[in-house]
């Protein structure tokens, strides 16, 4: 098959079922999302725009008073970030490791067109420690804050697709896609030459569906918690490839023993705590081939031992006809998200503010990156979007705050994953395909003083 006749299956898949659910993606955000009826797809409809990168002098668009400017380029597949308290900035630089056994007849055609948008020729990519783009973490030392770093020093190396990465005392902690490993480190190091060790295991494998783990630790540094993806779009694979996966863990970094926190999240990724609290909050990437406004992705707060959903049921106990068996008494216990983001924005990355530099409005509240799915022709997401929060609660509807990632020729100059603050209250985004740190600063916040 060629590649215009599989697109143009795909098309003619998706303009079947988006007469059905024909509605505005706005009536998709907030607590109270619009569902229209499921149409499942009999062959995955595609849309992702081709990757060109960003041209000299181009950069993401940011509301009137801002300001953006690169602060690292030519990053290998930059997907998240991790700020230190002394200025550095961490970057995991990383890609999924090898590829996925094809089990479903609608996988080539979807990765096919996939990696044509990607660049790479129809054939799936492929990566290690090894082989392919890096799997490490750089650091970017800024001691005066100013956003142009001074050093780029490769902090770790070797590693297995990393994603998630938090900072607790003197322990370094990175969550590979099969394992979250504890090494020694000081802030102002630039390097790590101790061995790790593995703290736990996490599922892996050569069927690793939703590889990116992410990582964070509760407020006072005793648990950890791992966003652990689901193995497959809804349980097609059986349930015994989802043991313990579509979850989030809480793990004794001491001990290494976990337990399932909340269940039913296909892909939770974002994991952070609300500032000043207890709360656990997520973004989440939900399932795919119910038609181009279904389902709702969303963030959420989440409650100890909640099921959330999947594969059952979706936004509360809305039922999934394709899931066999039914199992109507978790869909009974399934409790819907707090604020919805709109079908297929494939939400990756999730930051509070927490800064003073930007004005009063964004204290409290999340910047969400939302990186594009390929489940729709007529994109969606591919930008950093605002929530404000009251109480400590999402409220109102989302702002676009950083956009410009498609192009007037829609074509992808980069794609928004992580999100984070940095001490000078500058917003942070890793941009995947764009291989840029990008830094949001407002007017002309002072600079830090040189150490």
């Amino acid at each position: 098959m060629n590649r215009l006749f599989l697109t143009a299956t795909a098309l003619i898949a998706l303009g079947a079922c988006g007469k059905v659910q024909d509605i505005d993606p706005s009536q998709q955000v907030g607590p109270n999302p619009v569902l229209p009826k499921p149409v499942e797809e009999l062959v995955a409809a595609v849309g992702v725009p081709d990757v060109v990168g960003w041209k000299d002098g181009e950069h993401p668009t940011v509301p009137a008073g801002f300001q953006i400017q690169a602060m690292a380029t030519g990053l290998s597949n930059p997907r998240n970030i991790l700020p230190l308290p002394n200025g550095d900035v961490l970057v995991v630089e990383t890609q999924r490791v090898g590829s996925e056994p094809v089990d479903r007849p609608k996988d080539p055609i979807r990765d096919f067109i996939m990696s044509m948008a990607h660049g790479g020729g129809g054939a799936k990519e492929t990566s290690g420690a090894s082989a392919g783009p890096p799997q490490r973490i750089t650091l970017l030392r800024d001691a005066d804050g100013d956003g142009k770093p001074e050093l780029k020093s490769v902090l770790v190396d070797h590693l297995v697709s990393p994603f998630g990465i938090t900072l607790v005392g003197n322990d370094l902690y990175i969550a590979d896609t099969d394992a979250i490993l504890r090494f020694p480190f000081t802030p102002g190091q630039t390097k790590i030459t101790a061995p790790p060790q593995k703290v736990v295991d996490l599922p892996g494998g050569l069927i690793d569906h939703h590889w990116t783990k992410s990582l964070t630790a509760s407020p006072d540094g005793s648990k950890l918690y791992a966003g652990v993806g689901s193995n497959s779009n809804v349980q097609e694979r059986g349930p015994e490839a989802e043991t313990n996966r579509a979850a989030i863990w809480e793990v004794d970094p001491k001990t290494g023993v976990y337990r399932v926190f909340a269940s039913g999240l296909r892909n939770p990724n974002g994991l952070t705590f609300y500032p000043g609290s207890n709360t656990l909050w997520t973004v989440v990437n939900e399932r795919d081939e119910l038609g181009p406004n279904l389902v709702p992705d969303y963030m959420t707060s989440v409650k100890d031992g909640a099921f959330y959903g999947w594969p059952y049921s979706y936004y509360g106990q809305h039922v999934d006809p394709r899931v066999r068996p039914q199992r109507p008494d978790l869909v009974a216990k399934a409790i819907p998200a707090d604020y919805a983001l709109s079908s297929h924005v494939a939400a990756l990355g999730l930051t509070f503010y927490t800064g003073a530099s930007f004005p009063a409005m964004f204290r409290g509240g999340a910047f969400v990156g939302e990186h594009g799915s390929w489940n729709r022709t007529e994109l969606n997401g591919y930008r950093v979007v605002f929530i404000r929060f009251a109480g400590g609660k999402p409220v109102g509807r989302p702002y676009n705050f950083v956009t410009g990632f498609i192009g007037p020729d829609a074509k992808a100059r980069g794609r928004p994953v992580g999100v984070a603050v940095d001490r000078t209250g500058a917003l942070l985004i890793a941009d995947d395909v764009g291989g840029t740190v990008w830094r949001v600063t407002y007017a002309s916040p002072p600079k830090l003083a040189s150490r």
